[in-house]
Formats: structure tokens, C-alpha cells, sequence
């Protein structure tokens, strides 16, 4: 049987490559069939984790609660030094420098990604604006938020803070940064479906230890990551109250 692992759409795509190259390690550590099914859209990739065609997934934090305690999944490991902060963000010849500068009827160019979304309509409140007084235009990736500020489509961009380091130096030399949050405690993580649970204690094993491992560590490295660290049950279900909190 083969199995199917993916990815949160919100990665950056600098390291599309390094997920392929993850997925033929994957192969041969569990010596099973894995194929990576990549998706553009959070609502396609969520119909298809609701249907049981995905058994491993490096998901953002708000499917992490989906997952979880709806479809019986189990978190495994989470990225060492990678917590997930949300970046606001305009152009760097906006003579606004902070989020208090911002006004009501701004345009904002956003995602689909709930949790880095809600993330920046909780930083806006410093400056009294919320969904009643700004628009938004949706965006399918952070590379196209930070076209609509450049392109001058929007007055300020939503970003995960990953997604806004991975953008090229000359597209951030444009922009800059008006706040970013520090939560520190919200992670993407690696989450094991029921037919991928009887592989996971080998597969936490092998994941903790790939950086002692030069073929591991090459992996590692090409996408973009320092290590694993083993998510715990009680951190799992405090990271997801917390987002469960912020989206109520």
C-alpha cells in the first residue's frame, strides 16, 4: 500500500525541491511506498485529509485542531527553531511605519491561511481597525501578497513570517516590516494519519536523528530545517486551545 504524505500549502517554495528529496528518504526509511501529493489550495488539500487520502502531513497550526481531534491523527515532531510568527507588511516607500499608522478603508492582501490571518487582524486592533473597516483581497501565496503591495493593489500584506524571509533580497529590499508578532509557541508539525500510525514510533526515530546522520543532515538542508524536535501531547493540545482561542 502506498502512502501519501503533503504539505501545508503556506511552505516556502524555495524548498519545493527539498520535500521531494525528504520523500525518497522517507521511502527508504520505512521501506515503503510514499507518495508526496502537493496542493495550491488549503480548502482542496483539506477536502482530501477529510476524505482519507492523506496519511502524513506537515501541517500549519490551525488544521493541526482538524487533524487532531477530528480525524484521529497524532503529531510526531515539530521543526526545531521554526515557530510560526505572522509578519505585517508595506511597501518600503509607504511613509506609514507602523501598524498604529494605518487607517480605516486600507486595503489588505491576505491567504487562506486562518491562523497567520487571524494572527494579523489581532495586531491590527492597536490601530482600531478590524473586518468593518478594511477590505481584503485573497491571495494564493505570500510570493502574490507581496505582488498586490508592490503592484500597489494593497496598502499592507498579511505574511507567515517563514514565507516573508524566503521571499528573494530584492523583492524584501521593497517592503518592510510594521510589526510581527512573538508568540513563540504556534509550530507546523508533522502529523501521523491512522494508516501511517503503526510506522510512527520508527519514523520519530528516524526523524530525531537525521541530523547525526550526513544523508539526514543533506536532507534537512535542503529543506530549510535544523533539526526535529518530538512534539508532546500536552504541547499539541495547548498550541491548539491557543489557535482554537485566537480564530473564536
Amino acid at each position: 500500500m502506498t502512502l501519501n504524505l503533503s504539505v501545508s500549502p503556506d511552505f516556502p517554495p524555495t524548498h519545493l525541491s527539498g520535500w521531494f528529496i525528504f520523500n525518497t528518504w522517507l521511502q527508504r526509511q520505512l521501506n515503503t511506498g510514499v507518495h508526496l501529493e502537493l496542493y495550491d489550495s488549503f480548502d482542496a488539500q483539506r477536502e482530501d485529509i477529510r476524505n482519507g487520502k492523506i496519511d502524513l502531513i506537515y501541517a500549519n497550526p490551525y488544521d493541526a485542531s482538524m487533524l487532531v481531534r477530528e480525524l484521529g491523527f497524532k503529531v510526531l515532531v515539530r521543526p526545531r527553531n521554526r515557530a510560526d510568527e505572522t509578519v505585517i507588511a508595506a511597501r518600503h516607500d509607504d511613509p506609514r511605519s507602523c501598524v498604529e499608522d494605518l487607517g480605516a478603508g486600507i486595503n489588505i492582501a491576505t491567504t487562506a491561511d486562518p491562523d497567520v490571518h487571524t494572527m494579523g487582524m489581532i495586531m491590527l486592533e492597536s490601530a482600531d481597525l478590524d473586518k468593518t473597516n478594511v477590505s481584503f483581497q485573497e491571495c494564493d501565496s505570500y510570493v502574490l501578497v507581496a505582488k498586490a503591495l508592490l503592484n500597489g493593489q494593497a496598502d499592507a500584506g498579511f505574511f507567515l513570517k517563514d514565507g516573508y524571509d524566503e521571499l528573494s533580497e530584492l523583492v524584501r529590499h521593497k517592503m518592510k516590516m510594521l510589526v510581527s508578532s512573538q508568540i513563540s509557541v504556534v509550530h507546523h508539525t508533522l502529523v501521523a494519519g491512522p494508516r501511517m500510525q503503526e510506522h510512527a514510533e520508527l519514523l520519530t526515530e528516524r526523524l530525531l536523528g537525521m541530523e547525526e546522520d550526513p544523508k539526514g543532515r543533506d536532507v534537512l538542508k535542503s529543506m530549510g530545517l535544523d533539526g526535529w524536535d518530538v512534539m508532546e501531547d500536552e504541547q499539541t493540545e495547548f498550541m491548539i486551545d491557543l489557535i482554537d482561542t485566537l480564530i473564536d
